[in-house]
C-alpha cells in the first residue's frame, strides 16, 4: 500500500487557503519521499495563524501560490491513500483551495484519518497529534506542516506494525 500522509497550515480562519504543506510518502512501511513547501496563499494573515505557525505574509513572499505548487503535488497526491490527523480539515482545505483556484482533480479520493484510527485502536488515550506523539515517543514540532506530516507517518506506522486492520478504515472524499 502507498500512503500520502500530508499536512496544511492556513493562514486565518476562514481555512480556505494554505500556508504551507507537508508531505510524508510511505510504501512498504518505509518513508519513500518528502516534501515541504510554504505557499502563498494570496490573502490575508490572522493573527492568531501566524501565532500558532509562525508563517506571516513576509515568510510567503517568494513562495508558489496553490495552483504553481499544485502542478509539483498532484502527481504525489494522485497515487495513494491520503492519510492526514484530523483528515476532515486537511481535505477540506485542499478542496477549497482546488474551488478557489477553479482546479479539477478527481471526483473522490480514498482516505484516512489518524484520529479516528486512534480512537478505535486506542480509545482510552488522548487523540490530538501531540498527545499520541508523547505516547508513543515521536519527535514533534507541532503546527509545522512537515513535522506534523512526518509525526502522522510515525503514528500510521505505529498502527500498521500493531496489525490493526486500518484499510478496513478506508472512507471516500468527494471533491466534487
Amino acid at each position: 500500500m502507498r500512503y500520502v500522509i500530508f499536512d496544511v497550515e492556513t493562514p486565518n480562519r476562514a481555512n480556505r487557503r494554505m500556508s504551507a504543506i507537508g508531505i510524508t510518502v510511505l510504501e512498504n512501511e518505509k518513508v519513500k519521499e518528502e516534501l515541504y513547501s510554504l505557499v502563498n496563499p494570496e490573502t490575508n494573515f490572522d493573527y492568531f495563524n501566524t501565532k500558532l505557525t509562525g508563517i506571516d505574509s513576509a515568510a510567503v513572499r517568494g513562495a508558489p501560490t496553490f495552483p504553481l505548487l499544485w502542478k509539483k503535488i498532484e502527481p504525489i497526491m494522485s497515487k495513494g491513500v491520503l492519510v492526514a490527523h484530523n483528515a476532515s480539515f486537511d481535505l477540506r482545505v485542499l478542496r477549497s483551495c482546488l474551488d478557489d483556484y477553479d482546479i479539477t482533480w478527481k471526483p473522490t479520493v480514498d482516505y484516512l484519518c489518524t484520529v479516528r484510527l486512534g480512537k478505535k485502536f486506542l480509545p482510552n488515550q488522548g487523540h490530538k497529534l501531540n498527545e499520541l506523539c508523547e505516547y508513543y515517543g515521536i519527535d514533534l514540532d507541532h503546527h509545522h506542516a512537515d513535522s506534523d506530516s512526518r509525526a502522522c507517518a510515525e503514528i500510521l506506522l505505529r498502527y500498521i506494525k500493531s496489525e490493526y486492520d486500518i484499510n478496513s478504515c478506508i472512507s471516500k472524499y468527494s471533491f466534487v
